[in-house]
Protein backbone atom coordinates (compact mmCIF):
# COMPACT_ATOMS: atom_id res chain seq x y z
CA UNK A 1 0.00 0.00 0.00
CA UNK A 2 2.61 2.15 1.28
CA UNK A 3 4.69 1.51 -2.29
CA UNK A 4 1.58 2.48 -4.39
CA UNK A 5 1.20 5.36 -2.76
CA UNK A 6 4.26 6.43 -3.54
CA UNK A 7 4.14 5.40 -6.84
CA UNK A 8 0.85 7.50 -7.69
CA UNK A 9 2.39 10.53 -5.79
CA UNK A 10 5.60 10.22 -8.06
CA UNK A 11 3.63 9.79 -11.16
CA UNK A 12 1.67 13.34 -10.14
CA UNK A 13 5.16 15.19 -9.50
CA UNK A 14 6.58 13.53 -12.75
CA UNK A 15 3.88 14.31 -15.23
CA UNK A 16 4.61 18.01 -16.58
CA UNK A 17 1.56 20.26 -15.75
CA UNK A 18 0.31 22.17 -18.28
CA UNK A 19 -1.25 25.58 -17.25
CA UNK A 20 -2.99 27.67 -20.01
CA UNK A 21 -2.83 31.18 -18.35
CA UNK A 22 -2.82 34.69 -18.62
CA UNK A 23 -3.05 36.01 -14.94
CA UNK A 24 -0.17 35.55 -12.53
CA UNK A 25 -2.30 33.56 -10.40
CA UNK A 26 -4.63 32.28 -12.58
CA UNK A 27 -7.63 32.78 -10.54
CA UNK A 28 -10.41 33.07 -13.82
CA UNK A 29 -12.11 36.17 -12.62
CA UNK A 30 -10.69 38.89 -14.65
CA UNK A 31 -11.77 39.56 -18.75
CA UNK A 32 -10.05 42.34 -20.96
CA UNK A 33 -13.37 43.83 -21.55
CA UNK A 34 -13.96 45.00 -17.95
CA UNK A 35 -10.29 45.65 -17.19
CA UNK A 36 -10.86 48.16 -20.21
CA UNK A 37 -14.22 49.33 -18.86
CA UNK A 38 -12.39 50.55 -15.58
CA UNK A 39 -9.87 51.91 -17.27
CA UNK A 40 -12.16 54.17 -18.79
CA UNK A 41 -13.93 55.14 -14.77
CA UNK A 42 -10.18 55.93 -14.74
CA UNK A 43 -10.44 58.49 -17.20
CA UNK A 44 -13.69 59.64 -16.52
CA UNK A 45 -12.73 60.25 -12.70
CA UNK A 46 -9.18 62.13 -14.10
CA UNK A 47 -10.96 64.21 -16.14
CA UNK A 48 -13.79 65.37 -13.78
CA UNK A 49 -10.76 66.07 -11.37
CA UNK A 50 -8.74 67.81 -13.54
CA UNK A 51 -11.90 70.28 -14.01
CA UNK A 52 -12.65 70.49 -10.32
CA UNK A 53 -8.97 71.34 -9.72
CA UNK A 54 -9.03 74.05 -11.68
CA UNK A 55 -11.82 75.74 -10.60
CA UNK A 56 -11.49 75.16 -7.11
CA UNK A 57 -8.14 76.60 -7.46
CA UNK A 58 -9.75 80.24 -7.91
CA UNK A 59 -10.10 80.07 -4.52
CA UNK A 60 -7.57 77.89 -2.85
CA UNK A 61 -7.72 79.00 0.86
CA UNK A 62 -11.48 78.74 1.05
CA UNK A 63 -11.36 75.22 -1.22
CA UNK A 64 -8.29 73.79 0.33
CA UNK A 65 -9.78 70.56 1.67
CA UNK A 66 -11.67 69.80 -1.53
CA UNK A 67 -8.93 70.91 -3.46
CA UNK A 68 -6.92 68.30 -1.85
CA UNK A 69 -9.40 65.46 -2.19
CA UNK A 70 -9.32 66.17 -5.84
CA UNK A 71 -6.12 66.05 -6.45
CA UNK A 72 -5.85 62.93 -4.55
CA UNK A 73 -8.48 61.46 -6.25
CA UNK A 74 -7.07 62.21 -9.52
CA UNK A 75 -3.36 60.90 -8.45
CA UNK A 76 -5.04 57.68 -7.12
CA UNK A 77 -6.82 56.84 -10.45
CA UNK A 78 -4.12 58.25 -12.67
CA UNK A 79 -1.68 55.42 -10.96
CA UNK A 80 -4.75 53.03 -11.46
CA UNK A 81 -4.55 53.33 -14.77
CA UNK A 82 -0.78 52.84 -15.26
CA UNK A 83 -1.01 49.87 -13.11
CA UNK A 84 -3.59 48.14 -15.04
CA UNK A 85 -1.23 48.74 -18.28
CA UNK A 86 1.77 47.64 -16.29
CA UNK A 87 0.31 44.69 -14.02
CA UNK A 88 -2.42 43.10 -16.16
CA UNK A 89 -1.76 44.30 -19.81
CA UNK A 90 2.24 44.28 -20.10
CA UNK A 91 2.88 41.58 -17.76
CA UNK A 92 0.07 38.90 -18.55
CA UNK A 93 -1.69 39.69 -21.95
CA UNK A 94 1.12 41.58 -24.48
CA UNK A 95 3.46 38.18 -25.12
CA UNK A 96 6.40 38.30 -27.11
CA UNK A 97 5.38 36.94 -30.86
CA UNK A 98 7.92 33.61 -31.48
CA UNK A 99 7.30 34.58 -35.43
CA UNK A 100 8.51 37.94 -37.35
CA UNK A 101 5.01 37.87 -39.00
CA UNK A 102 3.51 39.24 -35.60
CA UNK A 103 6.43 41.42 -33.85
CA UNK A 104 4.63 44.62 -35.80
CA UNK A 105 1.59 44.01 -34.18
CA UNK A 106 3.20 43.61 -31.04
CA UNK A 107 5.60 46.78 -31.39
CA UNK A 108 2.40 48.91 -32.04
CA UNK A 109 0.57 47.71 -28.89
CA UNK A 110 3.87 47.98 -26.91
CA UNK A 111 4.11 51.16 -28.06
CA UNK A 112 0.29 52.11 -26.94
CA UNK A 113 0.51 50.99 -24.33
CA UNK A 114 3.78 53.31 -23.34
CA UNK A 115 2.05 56.03 -24.46
CA UNK A 116 -0.72 55.58 -22.12
CA UNK A 117 1.19 55.27 -19.35
CA UNK A 118 3.51 58.56 -20.24
CA UNK A 119 0.44 60.29 -21.11
CA UNK A 120 -1.04 59.35 -17.75
CA UNK A 121 1.97 60.58 -15.71
CA UNK A 122 1.21 63.94 -17.44
CA UNK A 123 -1.99 64.42 -16.10
CA UNK A 124 -0.56 63.29 -12.63
CA UNK A 125 1.27 66.52 -13.40
CA UNK A 126 -1.50 68.84 -14.03
CA UNK A 127 -4.85 69.51 -14.77
CA UNK A 128 -4.10 70.58 -18.91
CA UNK A 129 -6.57 69.29 -20.82
CA UNK A 130 -4.85 68.56 -24.10
CA UNK A 131 -3.38 65.56 -21.63
CA UNK A 132 -6.85 64.36 -20.68
CA UNK A 133 -8.41 64.58 -23.94
CA UNK A 134 -5.14 62.84 -25.32
CA UNK A 135 -5.51 59.80 -23.16
CA UNK A 136 -9.45 59.98 -23.82
CA UNK A 137 -8.02 58.74 -27.23
CA UNK A 138 -5.14 56.88 -26.33
CA UNK A 139 -7.67 54.63 -24.34
CA UNK A 140 -10.37 54.31 -26.99
CA UNK A 141 -7.48 53.15 -29.49
CA UNK A 142 -6.26 50.74 -27.08
CA UNK A 143 -10.12 49.29 -26.43
CA UNK A 144 -9.43 48.36 -30.08
CA UNK A 145 -6.00 46.86 -30.33
CA UNK A 146 -6.72 44.70 -26.72
CA UNK A 147 -10.56 44.80 -26.32
CA UNK A 148 -12.82 41.87 -27.59
CA UNK A 149 -13.64 41.44 -30.92
CA UNK A 150 -17.42 41.23 -30.84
Amino acid sequence: MKNSFLLAAALVFAVPATVSAHCQVPCGIYDDDNVIQSMHTDWVTIEKASKQIIELSKDPAANAHQLTRWIMNKESHCQDLQEKILNYFLAQRLALPEDDAAKEAYTKKLTLCHEIIVTTMKCKQSTDAANVDKLHDLLHTFQGEFGSKE
